[in-house]
């Protein structure tokens, strides 16, 4: 199997081509400090983790940052402070400042001649709309929980990409779903067939961060710890 076999990548975007892990821990850790908990980046993010899928499956239809909100009361609960609304909604907004990786745009820019891309994303759409800014591509198709009703790894959420895609003409066959998280993208879109690109950008540190570990084993069609990397892979492939 070689890249240029794809005309086209669907992306995962928190994770994957935004560093939501430091995003988070930006926005978490001052109001932590200052209730006089501080806990190592690693507790803050499996915290997280912990809260955030558990309440995207009772609340499917809610939008990501009113989401994020709860899961702020449900980690101040694990640290055992005080719930609050204000630095709750913070944490909500807190996404337009989650940053880009650094490698995402350029490479981006590159698959961007390569391949059509498309976005399915665990977000509403005015949160991602100011991540893409700093992305700096027009995306061909994007696909939100907001649009679709519910979280990833629901299988709807694959089902309504891959319907939205065939109403344009494009099989399965031709698309490589491209995601760092195994519990959120690469399980669930290999249970519906697709390719998967594994962009592994916890290489080297243990655990799965921000994400859950994923329920069963899954083993992705390609693997890069970067995004750049793999831009590099399918430059090497064409010989370009």
């Amino acid at each position: 199997m070689r890249l240029s076999e794809f005309s086209v990548l669907s992306f995962d975007c928190y994770g994957t081509l935004i560093d939501w892990e430091s995003g988070i821990v930006a926005a978490l850790a001052p109001w932590l400090a200052a209730q006089g908990v501080e806990p190592e980046r690693e507790r803050i993010l499996a915290a997280f983790s912990a809260a955030e899928a558990p309440q995207q499956q009772a609340t499917p239809g809610m939008l990501y940052r009113d989401l994020l909100a709860e899961v702020h009361g449900a980690i101040a609960e694990q640290f055992g402070v005080a719930r609050d609304p204000a630095a709750a909604q913070a944490f909500g907004a807190s996404i337009r400042e989650w940053p880009a990786f650094s490698d995402s745009a350029a490479a981006l820019g590159y698959l961007k001649r390569h391949y059509r891309l498309v976005i399915l994303s665990n977000v509403d759409r005015a949160s991602f709309a100011e991540s893409n800014r700093k992305l700096g591509v027009a995306f061909d198709a994007i696909y939100t929980a907001q649009d679709i009703g519910s979280y990833k790894p629901d299988p709807r959420n694959f089902a309504y990409m891959l319907e939205r895609l065939a109403e344009r003409g494009i099989a399965k066959a031709q698309i490589l779903h491209t995601a760092e998280s195994l519990y959120h993208d690469h399980v669930p879109a290999r249970r519906v067939g697709l390719a998967t690109c594994w962009i592994h950008r916890r290489a080297g540190q243990a655990g799965h961060g921000a994400t859950r570990s994923p329920e069963v084993e899954v083993s992705p069609d390609f693997r890069f710890a970067t995004l750049a990397e793999m831009a590099e892979a399918h430059r090497a492939e064409i010989g370009g």
